[in-house]
């Protein structure tokens, strides 16, 4: 299953009138201005996904602050953006180099989709190759797609809990927050005792484009990971740590999402932290 779509594709698609079904989650974390800029300009066609809302439960101390999407409810939506059969073309682009849209991206497969793609180098991509954008919004007609559930590796709390050297564990927030020398939103600062510091944005390059298979692969071995054995990723909430599952496939590397991430870990009195490089 190919990971990622390139603009020049997706161009050909739109004008030859291949079904897509294009979906824009802009959202980055601080900003809740993401259904405005999707309304100034987005790719034409593109249905807006609201992250917080669609892609995610409520937050709970007990689960973290971007739990998994109840199931029925995430069928509903992926209606309303006009998904109609698991083998439907869809493409996922943000303009943060996928950081959120891999959230819906690994949704998606873990609900049984066989074509779902991130836009690689997303908007900023789609930006530079000099093509159309619109502003408003999009209306496409109900689809009627059946999704299931289970399809990626996931493991909880308890999974991580008992992993020990057998589970390499990688934490895809940004370093400072890994160390504890900054923590802007979650009630501890610190990491997972065990886990290595993978920051998700290294799996680009300066352009927003993912770095070639082999660069990942390079990558992800000096951290450890050897292609076999057990890699589960982390980052705050279980959005961006979907980015560094996408990454390790581009590398040929299967890894679980640990969807309660720093969050859930974090809001626990009996669980250790761990702090420094």
């Amino acid at each position: 299953m190919k990971t990622l779509m390139d603009v020049q594709t997706l161009r050909d698609r739109m004008t030859s009138g291949l079904q897509t079904v294009l979906l824009d989650v802009r959202w980055s974390l601080g900003d809740p201005h993401g259904h405005g800029h999707y309304r100034s300009s987005h790719i034409p066609g593109a249905m807006y996904v609201d992250l917080e809302e669609q892609l995610c439960s409520r937050p709970a101390p007990a689960l973290g602050r971007h739990p998994l999407p109840d199931p029925d409810a995430f069928q509903e939506t992926a209606r309303q953006w006009g998904i109609n059969r698991p083998d439907d073309v869809v493409v996922a682009y943000d303009d943060s180099g996928n950081l959120a849209a891999a959230r819906l991206w690994w949704l998606l497969r873990d609900a049984g989709l066989r074509s779902v793609h991130l836009l690689d180098g997303g908007l900023t991509a789609w930006r530079a190759a000099g093509y159309e954008l619109e502003g408003g919004e999009e209306q496409h007609c109900l689809g009627s797609v059946e999704l299931g559930r289970g399809a990626m590796p996931v493991v909880d709390l308890d999974g991580v809990r008992r992993g020990g050297e057998d589970l390499l564990l990688l934490d895809a927030r940004a370093p400072e927050r890994f160390s504890g020398e900054y923590e802007p939103v979650d009630s501890k600062a610190g990491h997972i005792p065990g886990a290595r510091s993978a920051p998700t944005t290294d799996n680009l390059r300066a352009d927003k484009t993912f770095r070639p298979p082999a660069e990942l692969r390079e990558r992800f071995a000096r951290l450890g990971v050897a292609g076999t054995g057990s890699v589960a990723v982390y980052c705050g909430s279980g959005i961006t740590a979907a980015h560094e599952i996408a990454a390790l496939e581009i590398a040929g590397i299967p890894a679980a999402l640990y969807p309660g991430s720093w969050s859930q870990w974090s809001s626990r009195p009996d669980l250790p932290v761990a702090t420094g490089a």
